[in-house]
């Protein structure tokens, strides 16, 4: 499904909006790395278009009628090969943003972003990581930090799982963790992407990547938002 370092980005938008579309299909034509194939207004054309046209990216709406992005975003993320997801959306409340990340959304976006940004999203998400705005993941960390503090170890209490919910640990130590992954684990934290991270460790963007995989690895982290909390929980994070 990833596409080869010479050929351009396959994407799919998917908005009931014409004009958003439009605008995007337009700003895209000026990037030879990224192609629209497809298009789609509601969440089943979506689930058609992914099937039938295997898009790198698809960019995703929330609202639309009939199935909505959410459900359309599980739908087209099950099985192997999928597409990546980024879901681009006006409406940034925790449901939404819980329910994508659930659903198997790859990155999280407000439609009022900077459109360059959202253009290196979407490069971002086909490179197989994570991207959720800043000002989101800051509300995550947020709401991570009012819960209950974990039960101590030995109490028999399952670790709590959920939406961006790290599994339980004591979040000083990260055992095995190498200072080196602790500097990246850091950048994650503060919302960096692996190129990102490359550029301010100079060190190649395949290292970043490799760091960032141990992580996951290590950690027992399902997804980036987690690595995120574990970064907040461990002080690395502002």
């Amino acid at each position: 499904m990833s596409s080869s370092p010479s050929a351009p980005i396959n994407v799919l938008l998917v908005d009931d909006q014409p004009l958003v579309r439009a605008g995007l299909r337009v700003l895209m034509a000026d990037n030879p790395d990224l192609l629209v194939v497809g298009e789609a207004g509601t969440g089943d054309e979506a689930v058609r278009l992914a099937r039938d046209l295997r898009p790198d990216v698809i960019v995703m709406d929330v609202r639309m009628p009939g199935m909505d992005g959410i459900e359309a975003t599980r739908i087209v993320t099950a099985g192997p090969g999928a597409p990546r997801v980024l879901v681009l959306t006006t409406f940034d409340d925790d449901e939404y943003v819980y329910g994508a990340l659930r659903s198997g959304a790859s990155g999280f976006l407000v439609k009022d972003m900077a459109l360059d940004d959202i253009l290196a999203a979407i490069r971002v998400v086909a490179a197989g990581d994570a991207l959720i705005a800043p000002g989101i993941t800051r509300r995550l960390i947020e709401e991570f930090a009012a819960r209950p503090e974990p039960a101590a170890a030995g109490s028999g209490a399952a670790p709590v799982s959920g939406p961006g919910r790290a599994p339980e640990r004591d979040p000083r130590t990260l055992a095995g963790v190498t200072a080196r992954e602790r500097e990246v684990l850091a950048l994650v934290g503060r919302g960096l992407s692996n190129g990102e991270i490359a550029e301010r460790l100079h060190i190649s963007a395949a290292t970043a990547k490799a760091h960032v995989a141990r992580l996951f690895a290590k950690l027992d982290a399902r997804d980036r938002v987690q690595l995120v909390i574990l970064a907040y929980e461990a002080g690395l994070a502002p």
